[in-house]
């Protein structure tokens, strides 16, 4: 045990660690943690991290065990690690890989769940729950279920647990020929210049001899989760089905697919509101798959999971995986699963779902190793405090709490620290963002720039994003559309107006927008703007949370007065 209080951590006995942020041994300890516990809170002084059943079974599938957890545990411990706790990491860590699914070669109709220890199917014969799923001892160590309740099964004992490996195999689905293209674009014979780390990304998901197939990849935007994805399609040469959060996604993946492999027009297809393509590799929306046509009402393009023999599924942003779609995913565990995102942080609660139904965690890097080896940009984040003029200030103090937030993230002083902003960065290409259409629309109005949002035509949304790649739109404002899977390489400069309460997924695609690299020196600013003395700034702490815990750092500064045009009096409307 630690007995010299130097240790950067004092860890307690409810699974929650504080890591003080003046410590030397801060930015170490805060690299270590993330492995294997959650940051919950991020006040100035000290950290919070909470160490989960999830967090824990995510560093076990990364390879770590509870001898490697509680060595590093003790190591940042300024006073010890409560004996108690030790005893939980070690029962919580020892369930991981302790339950084995497979196939039953007796009966293809079901699946058998073995057990390292006839104590542990011992215990789950007490859940009613596994039950009503049909799971029915068979053995001393084995329990047999009916094949159609895998994926339930495996997610109502993450639930209750007991995590499971999935042995259960997988289909090959319908073979489909590709290769990568080079840059003359003839058919290349190797990695079509992977990078590293998507080799590796790769690697982890096919698993030892290749007998993966269910995983999530964590990386962030602009470090090429679409060539990963690309390269488990290479490597499986199966029908695929991809799903994605957006048209504008779509297209983007329909995009490199044509120009990076051999296939052609007629083998990938897309599946929108606009076109409606099941083709070999085919690319869809989620909002597709959950429409329905009356409240209560069947999902009308669910069947879209069955239309051919995939053989891999990618779940592009897992992140955003709806409901509906996890229950549709939890009836296909027989076809390989591949989920790609930025932030395994779920606002609703459901990283469990996605743990147990897409698979564990495979495959992450830190953002902070990529920046410095120059795969992503470095970016400067500062919080600017916006004041808060005298008759808003007035409506907010009668206002309720929801409203209050909504009128101080809708503070028109706003509007003039971003064209502030954009002026001091004259040769950049900047991206406004906000979550409200009436800001935005003013903002637009007021900056003179074009503004994208839900209710622009795609074939409009198109456009702009082309003309700011290609530099003749210099300043473009979107609403939460862009949030996701927007290819804009160039943008430099984001300016945050208003986001969704405190959403951390949220902050942190935002971010990745300007993550791609830049020339020169690399260099990007990410700025959000959040009114001084009121609740926005609460939740500002809380959405900067999954960044902070990535090692970006808030430099917070308060927005000066401005003189109006005749020099007279202080402007802040």
């Amino acid at each position: 045990m630690n007995t010299e209080a130097t240790g950067s951590c004092i860890t307690r006995s409810d699974r929650t660690v504080l890591l003080e942020c003046a410590h030397p041994g801060y930015e170490e300890a805060r690299a270590v943690l993330g492995g294997f516990a959650e940051l919950v809170k991020s006040p100035p002084a000290y950290h919070t991290y909470r160490i989960t059943p999830l967090s824990l079974w995510n560093a076990a599938a990364g390879g770590q065990n509870a001898a490697s957890v509680l060595g590093q545990l003790h190591r940042l411990s300024r006073w010890g690690v409560p004996s108690g706790l030790e005893e939980e990491i070690e029962l919580l860590m020892s369930r991981y890989g302790s339950l084995q699914l497979c196939m039953n070669e007796s009966d293809p109709g079901q699946v058998t769940l073995s057990a390292d220890t006839a104590g542990l199917l011992d215990e789950l014969e007490g859940f009613r729950e596994l039950k009503e799923l049909g799971l029915v001892r068979a053995g001393e160590c084995r329990s047999h279920c009916p094949k159609g309740n895998r994926g339930l099964l495996k997610q109502e004992l993450t639930r209750l647990g007991y995590p499971v490996l999935d042995y259960a195999g997988y289909r090959d689905g319908q073979e489909l020929r590709l290769a990568w293209k080079t840059a003359g674009g003839q058919e290349a014979g190797g990695g079509f210049g992977l990078r590293d780390y998507q080799q590796e990304a790769v690697r982890r998901f096919q698993g030892i001899a290749g007998e993966g197939g269910s995983g999530v990849v964590v990386l962030p935007c602009g470090a090429g989760k679409t060539m990963v994805g690309m390269g488990v399609l290479e490597k499986l040469q199966c029908e695929t089905l991809i799903l994605t959060s957006s048209t504008t996604s779509v297209e983007q993946w329909r995009e490199e697919l044509l120009q990076r492999t051999t296939l052609g027009p007629a083998d990938v297809g897309r599946y929108t509101g606009e076109v409606r393509e099941v083709r070999p590799v085919t690319v869809a929306t989620y909002q597709m798959l959950t429409h329905r046509n009356s409240k209560g009402g069947a999902f009308v393009h669910m069947n879209l999971f069955n239309e051919r023999n995939w053989g891999l599924i990618i779940y592009d942003e897992v992140h955003l995986l709806p409901a509906p779609v996890f229950r549709a995913t939890a009836d296909i565990q027989a076809t390989r699963r591949l989920g790609l995102t930025a932030t395994l942080v779920r606002e609703d609660g459901r990283e469990g779902d996605v743990f147990s139904l897409i698979g564990p965690r495979c495959y992450e890097l830190p953002w902070k190793v990529l920046e410095k080896q120059g795969w992503i940009a470095a970016v400067d984040c500062i919080e600017l405090v916006i004041p808060m003029p005298p008759d808003l200030r007035r409506r907010y103090i009668y206002a309720g709490a929801k409203e209050q937030f909504r009128l101080a993230a809708g503070n028109p002083v706003k509007a003039q620290a971003a064209a502030r902003i954009a002026a001091a960065h004259p040769a950049a290409r900047v991206l406004v963002i906000g979550q409200y259409l009436d800001q935005l629309e003013a903002l637009a109005a007021e900056l003179g720039a074009p503004l994208i949002t839900g209710r622009t035509p795609q074939k409009e949304r198109s456009a702009l994003y082309a003309a700011f790649n290609e530099g003749r739109l210099p300043l473009l404002i979107v609403s939460k559309v862009a949030n996701f899977a927007v290819n804009l390489p160039d943008a430099s400069v984001a300016i945050e107006v208003s986001g969704a309460f405190g959403s951390r997924q949220e902050e942190a695609q935002r971010l990745g927008r300007i993550l791609r690299p830049k020339p020169g020196e690399n260099k990007a600013y990410f700025y959000t703007l959040v009114t001084g003395d009121s609740r926005e700034q609460e939740f500002a702490l809380r959405r900067r949370m999954f960044l902070t815990e990535q090692g970006y750092e808030y430099g917070v500064r308060l927005l000066e007065p401005q003189e109006s045009r005749e020099g007279a009096v202080q402007r802040w409307e």
